[in-house]
């Protein structure tokens, strides 16, 4: 049974990804187009692999950076050819159960401060993994 939430009429499918993961956290997952073919484990785990928070690290801060470059050509503001998003994914472990933070350290050397903190503020309102986790996780944006 599938259920739809948040869908509307007007939304057009872009892009779909799909995955199809065996294991969980010590497992394998590959993409149907077969570009991602990865083997997982659990965070901190010795030899080869990686875990989801890190996945999850990649893929914010890679759509972020598109997140910025639409705020910059909106703006008409040159971005810096060494722009960067390093992001740190916590797993943490509480009363209720497992939960994420997250830090997104946005590096944009030689752009004023005030420039670089609209164009960040901007894309965390439109990049799509920013949209999915306001209010769901605790996020800090930092200008490094």
């Amino acid at each position: 049974m599938s259920q739809v939430i948040n869908a509307t009429n007007t939304s057009k499918v872009i892009y779909t990804a799909k995955t199809h993961t065996t294991g969980g956290r010590d497992g394998q997952s590959s993409s149907s187009d077969g570009r991602l073919d990865i083997k997982l484990t659990t965070p901190g785990a010795h030899g080869n692999g990686t875990n989801p928070e890190q996945l999850f690290a990649a893929g914010w801060s890679a759509c972020f950076i598109g997140a910025i470059g639409i705020a910059a050509a909106q703006s008409k503001v040159k971005l810096p050819a060494d722009l960067a998003v390093d992001t740190e994914i916590d797993l943490n472990a509480g009363d209720t159960g497992y939960f994420l933070r997250a830090r997104l350290n946005v590096s944009l050397p030689g752009l004023d401060p005030q420039v670089a903190r609209n164009l960040v503020d901007t894309a965390h309102q439109t990049c799509p993994y920013s949209k999915a986790t306001r209010g769901n996780i605790d996020v800090t944006i930092n200008l490094v």
